[in-house]
């Protein structure tokens, strides 16, 4: 089975790309709010380590961006108590779609972790103009925190270099369909080579 990764900036459209792949998604930041949403051991472990910032069930992620921006320290904290949750819901989905050719992978933050290696890396290239459009269209779009979620994360010229293929999004969806189509075929050849 190959496993395939999209990356790019915030507001790049990595979910959409990911969706046009036709095979079943592994979605990091929906898996994440599940958990907010769902899983009170999380919130009761969330309530311990940073307890100025989270009051009430379920957890609501504004309270945890103050508490990420008020001390970077905070978020391996977070970090600690979320990762292990996704990475089993993450098993979790391997396993049920084990016969599949493919599955891909919507992970924010796979570059920054280092187990990056076993995927294969597409990184959706943007320009800066139509992702500010594209992110102005979010309900809470704020780009002071946009800015500093991408100070999180690795710069973008980085996640280039480290990705396997790229591809162009002009935001207009039937010639990225296109290219992704083309794009799916190439991975399937070249995987199939180097197995």
């Amino acid at each position: 089975m190959i496993k395939i990764a999209i990356v790019g900036d915030i507001g790049s459209g990595k979910s959409f790309v990911a969706k046009q792949f036709g095979y079943p998604v592994f979605n990091a930041d929906k898996e994440v709010n599940k958990i907010y949403r769902s899983n009170r051991q999380c919130f009761k472990k969330l309530k311990v380590k940073i307890p100025n910032f989270i009051y009430s069930f379920p957890v609501k992620k504004n309270e945890l961006l103050k508490a990420i921006f008020d001390n970077k320290k905070n978020l391996k904290k977070i970090e600690k108590i979320v990762h292990p949750e996704v990475q089993k819901n993450m098993r979790k989905f391997i396993n049920k779609n084990k016969k599949k050719k493919a599955l891909i992978f919507d992970i924010p933050l796979l570059l920054e972790n280092k187990n990056y290696k076993k995927y294969v890396i597409v990184f959706v290239k943007a320009n800066k103009k139509d992702i500010y459009k594209n992110l102005k269209k979010r309900q809470n779009f704020n780009h002071k925190i946009i800015a500093k979620l991408r100070k999180l994360q690795l710069p973008i010229e980085i996640k280039k270099k480290k990705s396997n293929y790229i591809i162009n999004n002009n935001f207009r969806s039937l010639s990225l369909k296109k290219s992704v189509k083309i794009l799916k075929k190439k991975i399937l050849i070249n995987e199939r080579s180097n197995t």
